[in-house]
């Protein structure tokens, strides 16, 4: 029912909202307009405090808490230009790999998806999260599961104060922010990733629930990460992982095979950690890193199931800072795996350090 120019602010606010979502431009505008039967003015005049550019108004949620006198009330939605998205330098990360072309790429600002993979604890996304500290990149990491769907990558209506509000989601917030988007665990995606078919092309997305096109801004790009190839696991080593689509994983340019780091690059790496936690023991070190290229080397020629890696071994140098016996933090970090593979990989390691016996029982000492 048309209406005067007694239309309050918060009515044009929810219309819009639940119409176009948060961003809007002047048609937009027009239409709300249109719909309350009064001039594109009084409409401009009630935003004037939402205006964010030329032609541009930006209704977040923390504006439209202000508007209802609502100031205790969290947002349902941060403020973008407030929120800080660059990941922290961590100090204990050498580069090795493929580092060094990871960050080219997401340097060059070039929109090129890019699927990186490998066997767990290779510090495939620890890599991304660090080159996007060392050149100032703002990153937003999604973990994808099987349940991930459109509305959790995508956006979609929340309820805030009895109003649908338009809520976008991390994939929006990346096009919008021209952030590196980071797809974790991609292969434990189901087909509900499809979503982000026309975004892997470099051409946005159109919320069909808004009606509004969203185009990436400059330095926008994708990088996924998986334990696979996106073809599923044939040795049960990932169970969950799915065969991804072929039409989705050629939407992905170049491909990263990654590598344990060599035992140089890992033995600066604990060195790293054990300086953090002053617990420095080089010759420790030596033996760990040897002990782990040992059963890396066998599991590559099917010796072995398991494999230790580089995030356990991380472990191990936590525990032996905290407990102070080599033995007793090997043995708890090996407690996740069956008994006789606990078992042949301490024998291993007890023919490298000397300086352990397994006949003790650390697990009682304090």
């Amino acid at each position: 029912m048309p209406r005067t120019a007694d239309v309050t602010t918060n009515e044009i606010i929810d219309f819009l909202t639940r119409n176009f979502g948060q961003d809007v431009k002047t048609p937009h505008l027009l239409r709300a307009a249109d719909h309350f039967d009064v001039s594109y003015p009084t409409i401009t005049k009630r935003l004037d405090s939402y205006k964010s550019g030329r032609g541009k108004w930006c209704l977040t949620a923390q504006e439209i808490e202000k508007t209802f006198n609502a100031p205790s009330a969290t947002p349902a939605v941060p403020d973008r230009d407030s929120t800080n998205l660059i990941p922290s330098k961590d100090n204990n990360f050498v580069p090795f790999g493929n580092f060094a072309d990871v960050k080219k790429i997401i340097k060059s600002g070039i929109f090129y998806p890019v699927f990186i993979t490998g066997l767990s604890g290779n510090g495939k996304t620890f890599g991304v999260e660090q080159a996007c500290a060392t050149l100032g990149r703002e990153l937003i990491r999604v973990n994808i599961t099987v349940e991930t769907d459109e509305d959790d990558l995508i956006g979609g209506f929340r309820l805030v104060d009895g109003n649908t509000v338009w809520h976008n989601g991390p994939v929006i917030e990346a096009l919008q922010r021209g952030a590196v988007l980071l797809l974790d665990e991609i292969d434990l995606a189901s087909n509900k990733i499809l979503c982000l078919q026309s975004i892997l092309e470099g051409k946005g997305i159109y919320l069909k629930k808004t009606g509004v096109t969203i185009n990436p801004a400059p330095g926008f790009t994708v990088v996924a990460t998986a334990n696979t190839k996106g073809k599923g696991s044939d040795d049960g080593r990932f169970i969950g992982t799915n065969v991804l689509n072929e039409a989705f994983l050629e939407r992905f340019p170049l491909t990263f095979e990654q590598e344990y780091p060599t035992a140089s690059i890992e033995t600066k790496m604990l060195n790293n950690y054990c300086k953090e936690l002053n617990c420095c023991d080089d010759e420790f070190i030596s033996n760990l890193t040897t002990w782990a290229e040992i059963i890396r080397k066998t599991f590559a020629e099917g010796g072995c199931d398991e494999v230790i890696s580089t995030r356990r071994l991380v472990h191990v140098i936590r525990a032996f800072a905290i407990f102070n016996n080599r033995l007793k933090a090997i043995k708890l970090c090996l407690n996740r795996f069956d008994d006789e593979t606990k078992a042949s990989f301490l024998e291993l390691y007890s023919k490298i350090d000397a300086k352990i016996d397994l006949d003790e029982s650390p697990l009682l000492q304090d």
